[in-house]
């Protein structure tokens, strides 16, 4: 039952967000502009809120920091190895290793965790807050692997490859979002209560709003006809991501719970804003549109396996 009433929400949204933009039940716009508020005030208010509140409780949070490293280098490792032996172009190859690694975790596997009951782990710190701690730093981990990769595939590396590199960190707003509300934890500062009220308003949109966005994305993501490399980018990424996790974990020694959620969110599906780095990063656009669409669906069955094996092992 914990496996339906943790997905059954989350991929109703996408399919929601999909029927949506296919029927024209709202414009054309209406979801990217969505994802835009998200991006830019939603995320960015749900990840300084429950730094603010939660950072100060982090004790042992470098175990989870270290395992989800590990996981990271796995699936870049693997995401080329796999790339070489199907013989992906070099051009395309950037783009392969991007979807094999970069999950969707603030839009797909925040709200799954969020689904789950809010156990203590580390030390007492909630589960959900861990999930926020994990979440935060790895995503700018994310977007700089993304630019190294897709970069290197160009052998284009010089000074000139690091000014997308600053640019797409300085115009971050979670990575920015990430910074403040590290800082404000550290200095032990508090926000006036009209602000904090208004800053978890905004972060509670944050993953409704996301998911919407994610299901009308793909509706228009660019369909072809060369599924193998999508596809086993996305396997790399959903099947393989979850067995990263559980051997990193072993390795640094975490418990059940802890487990569980390093498993969930490697087992997100590719996300979204890849194929807007492709596209700026001159990669292989249709590669990147049908991993999205294909992660999505293998992503499924690897969700249900992980909130299985948590109910099993950490409910």
């Amino acid at each position: 039952m914990l496996v339906l009433n943790a997905l059954a929400p989350v991929f109703l949204m996408i399919a929601l967000g999909a029927w949506m933009q296919r029927s024209e039940f709202v414009s054309a716009n209406f979801l990217r502009e969505a994802n835009r508020v998200t991006y830019w005030l939603g995320l960015p208010a749900l990840l300084f809120s429950q730094l603010v509140a939660s950072l100060h409780r982090a004790a042992g949070a470098e175990k989870l920091l270290a395992a989800m490293g590990l996981v990271l280098v796995a699936g870049i490792v693997a995401g080329y190895v796999v790339a070489m032996l199907l013989r992906v172009p070099g051009a395309a190859m950037g783009t392969f290793v991007q979807g094999a690694f970069r999950g969707n975790l603030a839009f797909v596997g925040l709200p799954i965790v969020f689904a789950l009951p809010n156990v203590p782990v580390l030390d007492g710190l909630p589960l959900r807050s861990a999930a926020i701690l994990v979440v935060a730093p790895t995503m700018v981990v994310y977007n700089l692997g993304a630019v190294v990769v897709l970069v290197a595939s160009q052998h284009a590396f010089g000074w000139r490859a690091m000014k997308p590199i600053v640019k797409q960190l300085a115009v971050t707003p979670p990575l920015l979002a990430t910074l403040a509300g590290i800082g404000f934890a550290v200095m032990g500062w508090t926000l006036p209560h009209v602000i904090a009220q208004t800053m978890e308003a905004l972060g509670e949109m944050a993953l409704p709003l996301g998911l919407l966005g994610v299901g009308g994305s793909l509706v228009t993501a660019r369909f072809g006809a060369a599924w193998r490399a999508p596809v086993a980018s996305a396997l790399v990424k959903t099947i393989g991501g979850p067995l990263f996790a559980w051997g990193a974990a072993r390795v640094v020694g975490l418990g059940a719970a802890e487990t569980s959620l390093l498993m969930i969110l490697a087992a997100s599906p590719t996300a979204i804003v890849s194929y807007t780095m492709a596209v700026e990063m001159k990669g292989d656009e249709q590669l990147a549109s049908m991993t999205i669409v294909a992660s999505v669906l293998t992503s499924l069955v690897a969700l249900a396996g992980c909130v299985a094996w948590h109910a099993a092992h950490a409910g």
